[in-house]
């Protein structure tokens, strides 16, 4: 299960302007926690288990040498 739950207790009338300033939250966290939350963001949006990336196909690319 993921580390992060909706607190549905935690409630602060905003503007939407407020609202959609996410900026100063993430700005205070550690660059480390900033990372950890991107990755679960992506696991979500990209349906994949958290730990468990999905492997790039390499198969798609070709390399050359340039002489």
């Amino acid at each position: 299960m993921p580390p992060y739950k909706l607190d549905r207790t935690a409630f602060k009338g905003q503007t939407m302007e407020e609202a959609a300033d996410h900026t100063a939250y993430y700005r205070k966290l550690h660059w480390i926690e900033r990372l950890r939350a991107a990755a679960y963001l992506n696991s979500i949006a990209f349906n994949y288990p958290l730990n468990s990336p999905p492997l790039m196909d390499k198969t798609k690319f070709e390399a050359k040498s340039r002489n």
